[in-house]
């Protein structure tokens, strides 16, 4: 349970839109937090994992373009 002080302004106009609207003023607080709740922005996957992301870089920004040739390379040195 939460109990909070409003100013009149704001508990009258609270009053009058339950009352506009049919519903009590507690399902219309519910209501007015669920709905502004929805609306914040949350982080996606990249923020999230932003400061792990290339932590445990090898520090060769070539990997994925010389693929193949890198693999032929470490096959070759096993070899030897």
């Amino acid at each position: 349970m939460i109990t909070l002080r409003l100013d009149e302004k704001l508990e009258q106009d609270i009053n009058t839109t339950a009352n506009n609207l049919g519903l009590t003023k507690s399902e219309l607080i519910r209501r007015s937090i669920h709905e502004y709740l929805g609306k914040l922005e949350r982080p996606g996957a990249w923020e999230t994992g932003e400061d792990l992301f290339g932590k445990y870089s090898s520090g060769r920004g070539n990997l994925s373009t010389e693929r193949k040739e890198l693999v032929k390379a470490r096959i070759r040195a096993k070899r030897k």
